[in-house]
């Protein structure tokens, strides 16, 4: 069997490997192999696929493979229900103080009231602070 082949099933296999482990170094090794058969096919001698093979690797494994891990172990968070609410603008419905008051937001009325001794008028654009039970806190508008 020619280099070029060993480096390809090398490759196949070392990517294929990284579905058991999930750690990403056998893909970005496998990466590397198919580099080197790659460097072979274009009739480059041995030490050289060997050459290739090393540099490949260590660049992918030192470059990519922390960058990839950083993306994997912090996913962006999903807010759902009402605290996907958080941070929306609304308007004013009705006027809101600290006692209470009415927006619209998302396309729905809620009822609200101000934080702190806020009061907004009719119109006025609002920021959602926070929900307490059925009832948006909101903030001067961004």
């Amino acid at each position: 069997m020619t280099p070029a082949v060993l480096w390809l099933i090398a490759g196949v296999v070392l990517v294929a490997a990284e579905a058991l482990s999930g750690d990403f170094v056998l893909v970005m090794l496998g990466v590397a192999a198919l580099a080197a058969a790659g460097v072979d096919v274009l009739g480059a001698p041995l030490w050289l696929d060997a050459v290739v093979f090393a540099v490949v690797s260590l660049g992918l494994i030192a470059v990519v493979r922390p960058a990839i891990k950083r993306r994997m172990n912090n996913p962006r968070e999903l807010r759902t229900n009402v605290s996907a609410l958080v941070g929306k603008e609304a308007f004013v419905e009705s006027e809101v103080d600290a006692r209470g008051g009415r927006i619209r937001l998302d396309g729905e009325v809620w009822s609200a009231r101000a934080q702190g001794d806020d009061v907004f008028e009719v119109g006025e654009r609002v920021t959602v602070i926070e929900i307490a039970g059925a009832t948006a806190v909101v903030g001067a508008g961004i």
